[in-house]
């Protein structure tokens, strides 16, 4: 991935995100598949960056049954 990966682009429909081309949808230059690979913000949330990053919190207990 690049130095700089967007973390909310403003329109990430736009361009694929499998390499570091940022090719434009209409000319996939890498090759990696016949579609474009989507940002993360589109298959997760806007919130994607954040998870996972406070592994020192204590992890939620299981619902007694």
């Amino acid at each position: 991935m690049a130095k700089k990966f967007p973390i909310h682009p403003k329109n990430p429909e736009r361009i694929c995100w499998g390499c570091d081309k940022y090719c434009p949808t209409d000319s996939l230059a890498c090759g990696n598949g016949s579609e474009r690979t989507q940002h993360p913000a589109e298959l997760f949330g806007d919130d994607w960056a954040e998870w996972g990053l406070d592994a020192d919190a204590e992890p939620a207990k299981a619902a007694e049954k």
